[in-house]
This record gives structure tokens, sequence and C-alpha cells, in this order.
């Protein structure tokens, strides 16, 4: 089959399957599968497809109609500008979280802030706050251990020095006393998850999702705790559920914490909540 056709039929089959954007996606599919950027696409349009590259995008255009995320299908996804290796192990890492990191990072005035990055997940915030902030260490807490491992991984592909992983629920197994706290929790209600698009229902890690039964559990627990791991004046920043940050704010305020900030995404909507404590 011509490459211009195992195209069209992939674009095809995904849009019968009602996946949004369908000439796009299966573009990336075969541009990351096939090896064929745009410019050899089309200064030869009618070039016959590789068996094998043939076989693979197909079996991707399959996954793909079954709702399994395009990132799960390629392995990968790019988050501030680097890539990282994603599995069904992580949550994918959402442009909403960059709304996060950037706030971090105008917060970093050297490279020696200590950074506890709590359900770290495949270490996308932890590694961009290194690898943007120039920190010289930082550690990453997750209560999942294939997680960790997804986050090691990301850590030697992108060649930083001086992240460590921590196994641990909450605080469990933390010790010592950080700069920074940050944490894009789980923070979906229990009974919405079921709800959720099935790209995200069926295939992201539930444990990544859950915040029990109002979403705001996680909050509370790393809230009342963060203070003891905490240095003076030291900062907690959360990645916050767009309706979250009334609750997320006085959960915060009630365990200590002043200056009290949400900042929005580029939506427009409520993302990030931080504070610090005295």
């Amino acid at each position: 089959m011509k490459v211009k056709d195992l195209l069209a039929e992939g674009e095809k089959r995904l849009s019968a399957a009602g996946i949004e954007n369908p000439a796009l996606e299966a573009w990336y599919m075969l541009e990351d599968i096939c090896g064929i950027d745009r410019v050899h696409y089309y200064t030869h349009p009618v070039e016959v497809a590789d068996s094998e590259c043939a076989e693979r995008f197909e079996e991707a255009i399959r996954r793909r109609m079954g709702h399994e995320p395009l990132q799960y299908i390629l392995g990968k996804t790019c988050f501030m500008g680097l890539d990282f290796m994603v599995g069904p192990t992580v949550l994918i890492p959402r442009q909403d979280t960059e709304v996060l990191v950037e706030t971090v990072l105008s917060y970093i005035k050297s490279k020696d802030v200590d950074v506890l990055d709590m359900c770290t997940g495949s270490g996308c915030i932890l590694l961009s706050l290194m690898a943007l902030g120039g920190l010289d260490h930082g550690w990453g807490s997750d209560i999942s251990a294939d997680a960790l491992q997804m986050a090691e991984r990301n850590q030697k592909a992108l060649d930083i020095q001086g992240a460590q992983w921590i196994l641990s629920s909450l605080f469990e197994e933390m010790t010592g006393k950080y700069d920074m706290i940050v944490s894009n929790p789980p923070y979906i209600s229990s009974g919405e998850i079921d709800g959720l698009m099935p790209e995200v229902r069926d295939f992201e890690p539930r444990l990544a999702l859950d915040g029990e039964e109002d979403g705001l559990a996680f909050y509370r627990a790393i809230s009342q705790k963060a203070p003891e791991f905490l240095k003076p004046g030291g900062m907690l920043f959360f990645e916050i559920g767009c309706t979250q940050a009334a609750d997320v704010t006085a959960c915060m305020a009630a365990h200590g914490f002043k200056n009290i900030c949400t900042i929005k995404d580029l939506a427009g909507l409520d993302r990030v909540v931080y504070g610090n404590i005295a």
C-alpha cells in the first residue's frame, strides 16, 4: 500500500471510531512509527510503505480506535519542551501542569533549593524543575514502585543528575526538610471517575486519579503534614481541579499556611494554589 493511502485509511478508521482530530493523530503515528517527515511525505507521494512499518502503523491505529491514549501508544509525550516516556503506570503529563511548574520556577532563585515533588508519577514536574531551574538536587516520591521506575528512566534519558526517588505513601517514609513541596495529587472524586472520557477512565492509573469521596483527601493530608517537612518560610504548591481553589485554600489556611494565592491556566480556570508557612 502507498504511504498516502495508508495514512488516509488510518484517518478514516480513527474518524469512524469517534477520535477527535483523526488526521493529526494518524499523521503523528505515521511520523513516529515510520520515520516519515512532512517534507519526505510530500516529495514522495506514491512511495510504497514498508511492510513492517505498515503493520506497526495499522496496529497503532487499532489501539487508538479502542481509545488507548496516543501518548501510551507512542510511549512518550512532550512536557515543558522536554520529552518524557510514559506508559499505563503513570498519568500522562498535561499542559495544565505546566502552569504549576512555571509558578514554582518563578520562586527558584538558587540551584541549592530543596524541592520535594510528592505524587511524582513520571517525574515530569521534578525533572522539569531541575532541568529548567538549574537545580543540583531534588526528591520525588510516589506510592507506586512502577511509577518510580518510569521516573528513573526519564531521569536517565534526560541525563539529569541529583534526583532521588522515594517509595512512600505521602509522608510515611519521608525525612528531612525542604524549601518547597510541590504536588499534583489525585483530585477527581471517586464518583466522577466512571464518567470520564474513556482515554482517562479505562487506561490511566486510577491510583493517580482518585481523590476519594470529594476529591480533596490528598490536599487535606498533605496540607496537614507538610509544615513538619518544610523549612521556615517554606512553600507548598498544588495543582488543583478548576473548582477546588476555595476548598484547597481553606485547607491550607487551617494548617498554618499564609499568603495563599491562586493561579489560573491559559483557559482562565483556577489551576494552582500555593502559600508559605511562617
